[in-house]
């Protein structure tokens, strides 16, 4: 089996958002005692509703966000704990593609200079260098080198996203965190964008978490999917075995709701009832209990394990009693 290039242990990130009675600070559980790994290679993918955690999860693992609890384990390092100064020379292996590929460019500089500035930060090369440097990484990901001369504003969103990822590209890094990178794309440039990132992941050996809520672009790049709701991780498995036969209430629901192109094929629509609850004051026992249609009493009061069902296939569910692995 692969070595794992990340592993995440019981990771818990709380928020202050507001003072409550008698002073008291009011916090968000964004992420709840979530585990996994990602091995090296591979495209892990982690869905969800908004505001389940997805993101934040994705940013703790770069260490854009320090984490609460819990150990963040990359190439065999802790890095949970690192300050800023230890922090900093990791982050080449570690970046980021972000969702609105408009709003992580800065308008006011050309497209060079924004590719080109992680390579002045972490790399020592003359000018010469970086130039050609860019030169390339634009190519790379399908754009001309005269390009570089244009500004965001000047290009389309599918052009402004593969920019983002000539950008992630510069440092060469191990692993990409892709924060929806699609979704706000027109679905005929969303397929084009795909495809590039799994032609450079071959090409570089890149690792990615791929995080987003569309479950047909996680069923084109995925190897292994994660199902989060209300900050927890409820199942993960390869994605054959997610698709084919999803064990949780939650992901059935959540993969019912998936398009069949063929109108001949009919699938029941599984609707939960209920509003989703508040990760400032979530429910006791199975936090998914309150819409979970095969809800039991112990779902109120306990809270399910996270463990092996079948060969590489977790789910928290308390259907599913004592692990068989």
């Amino acid at each position: 089996m692969t070595k794992p290039l990340v592993e995440v242990k019981n990771l818990r990130k709380v928020f202050p958002i507001k003072k409550g009675w008698f002073g008291k600070p009011v916090l968000l559980q964004a992420v709840d005692n979530v585990s996994f790994s990602i091995r090296k290679g591979e495209t892990f993918s982690i869905v969800g509703e908004s505001g389940c955690g997805k993101s934040t999860t994705g940013r703790l693992i770069t260490r854009l966000l320090a984490p609460s609890e819990g150990e963040i384990w990359f190439d065999g390092q802790e890095i949970g704990k690192l300050d800023e100064a230890r922090i900093r020379p990791l982050r080449r292996q570690m970046q980021m593609v972000f969702q609105d590929p408009y709003a992580s460019l800065n308008p006011r500089m050309k497209i060079k200079d924004i590719i080109a500035e992680p390579l002045l930060i972490h790399e020592k090369m003359s000018a010469a260098e970086r130039e050609k440097d860019v030169q390339r990484l634009l190519e790379v990901v399908g754009l001309s080198s005269f390009h570089g001369e244009r500004y965001p504003h000047e290009f389309s969103g599918g052009q402004r996203q593969r920019v983002g990822i000539a950008r992630a590209l510069a440092v060469k890094p191990s692993l990409i965190v892709a924060d929806e990178p699609v979704s706000a794309l027109d679905v005929s440039i969303q397929s084009q964008v795909l495809n590039l990132l799994q032609d450079l992941q071959e090409e570089f050996g890149l690792t990615y978490l791929f995080i987003s809520h569309d479950l047909s672009v996680v069923e084109h790049i995925s190897d292994r999917i994660g199902v989060m709701y209300l900050g927890s991780m409820v199942e993960l498995a390869d994605k054959d075995a997610m698709y084919e036969k999803p064990l949780h209430p939650y992901t059935q629901a959540l993969f019912s709701s998936v398009p069949v192109p063929d109108p001949r094929l009919k699938r029941e629509k599984i609707v939960l009832k209920g509003d989703l609850p508040s990760p400032v004051n979530p429910p006791s026992g199975c936090r998914f209990h309150t819409r979970c249609p095969a809800a039991m009493d112990v779902c109120r009061t306990k809270a399910p394990v996270f463990q092996e069902q079948e060969p590489g296939h977790y789910v928290a569910c308390h259907l599913y009693g004592e692990s068989k692995g």
